[in-house]
């Protein structure tokens, strides 16, 4: 008999438009709630959904049967729209083009979500680029600043 076994789980990373500090502490509790909602419909897991003013952080674990970028534009629209029409003041919000997805080690799963759950207190000493920066170099993956 014959099966497939897969365990991809995925910290992805996102931010608002010109990465302006629009998701209030009301609005982004919600959003995580939504953003992790949407996953499991997706057949998905999200493990932990967190983020500052600015950007999100999701670590999920994502099926081998959707494309990754398939799943984040969909989350990015459908929150878009959604906190658009939810939150008085919110109308016309939208995130920025673009994502980071990096893949996590199952043992790597407790220390991943340590950070996610920490952002607020992480970006009392570091910005979102920064961040950004430093997981890129992290990932060993060359970026241009010019397009971060």
């Amino acid at each position: 008999m014959s099966s497939s076994h897969c365990n991809l789980l995925y910290h992805i990373v996102f931010s608002t438009k010109g990465r302006e500090p629009r998701l209030t502490p009301e609005i982004r509790i919600r959003t995580h709630q939504y953003l992790g909602g949407a996953i499991r419909d997706e057949k998905g897991i999200a493990l932990i959904v967190n983020g500052t003013a600015d950007h999100v952080h999701i670590l999920a674990k994502l099926r081998q049967d959707k494309a990754l970028s398939k799943i984040v534009g969909e989350l990015k629209a459908n929150s878009s729209g959604w906190i658009s029409r939810t939150f008085k003041g919110a109308a016309g919000f939208s995130w920025q083009e673009g994502y980071g997805a990096f893949t996590v080690s199952e043992s790597q799963v407790p220390k991943v979500r340590r950070y996610v759950e920490r952002q607020e207190e992480h970006h009392r000493t570091v910005s979102f680029l920064e961040e950004l920066k430093v997981i890129l170099r992290a990932h060993d993956l060359p970026f241009d600043e010019r397009y971060l």
